[in-house]
């Protein structure tokens, strides 16, 4: 699911909004966040999961295509974590609850 997507599905269930006034809501819940996280605040929504910025220490990195060693300098890099009650929807329930793994044949 991308933007438009969001968009389409919300304007489809809110019928007294138009296309255009759900894609600003949208934009702004999105660019609120980024302010937010940008400020290096920590943005948590219940049941879903948790956006915060970790700080990336400088390092000694290497060119995948050269070989050529680089220097990485520090950085922010934003970060999610998923909330127990996603974790438990996307497996089925409760945490262990989900059933195992079949073995395919020819493992």
């Amino acid at each position: 699911m991308n933007k438009s997507d969001l968009v389409d599905i919300l304007t489809e269930q809110l019928k007294t909004l138009s296309r255009k006034e759900v894609d600003l809501i949208v934009d702004t819940v999105f660019d609120k966040m980024t302010e937010s996280l940008s400020q290096g605040d920590r943005i948590e929504i219940r049941g879903f999961g948790s956006f915060e910025v970790r700080t990336r220490q400088a390092r000694q990195g290497r060119n995948p295509k050269s070989g050529e060693k680089v220097f990485v300098t520090t950085r922010r890099v934003p970060f999610f974590k998923v909330g127990k009650e996603l974790k438990e929807r996307i497996n089925g329930g409760p945490e262990g609850a989900a059933e195992p793994k079949q073995k395919v044949s020819g493992e």
